[in-house]
């Protein structure tokens, strides 16, 4: 018999296919696991609706399981509450920074709060610091990124292009 613990921790070695620096688990879009019976319930929130990478996590997640023993598998989606950038680990955060991607400016991270709400800011007042030498002085070159949750950018002091992880 199989524990919630140990699916958890089977589940952390999923990698996120588009990013493949973090797991499934770093992303915080595992919402839940669960036993029924024999059955490990697995309660996936995809980063959005459109995400072109949900199958593949799916795929991915059950495959996992599967070659830990696991017979019985059940997929649940969960839209609510929606996914948010503010559920990816420190831990994630961190190995996005090291592997040359800046990661979202949202939740705890933004820089103000208007009448008792986030201020999430966007545009020429984002401040977003290079991944690779720390600058601030970076700048947006399209919204459009090597995968739709990204965003490029450049940096001003060394030059080097990267991607910014779009706060959702």
């Amino acid at each position: 018999m199989v524990s919630v613990a140990q699916v958890w921790d089977w589940l952390a070695d999923v990698p996120d296919p588009e990013i493949p620096v973090i797991s499934v688990t770093d992303l915080g879009i595992v919402r839940d696991v669960g036993l029924e019976g024999e059955t490990v319930v697995v309660t996936v929130t995809p980063t959005y609706s459109g995400c072109p990478a949900t199958a593949v996590i799916n795929f991915e997640i059950e495959k996992a399981l599967r070659g830990h023993g696991v017979r019985d598998v059940r997929l649940e989606r969960r839209l609510d509450p929606p996914w948010s950038t503010d559920w990816l680990s420190e831990e994630a955060r961190e190995k996005l920074r090291a592997y040359g991607i800046a990661p979202p400016i949202d939740g705890t991270r933004a820089q103000g709060v208007v009448a008792g709400r986030i201020k999430r800011l966007t545009g020429a007042a984002l401040v977003v610091p290079c991944p690779r030498c720390g600058s601030d002085d970076t700048r947006a070159v399209s919204q459009f990124g090597s995968t739709p949750c990204k965003a490029a950018w450049q940096c001003n002091d060394c030059l080097e292009p990267f991607d910014y992880f779009k706060c959702i």
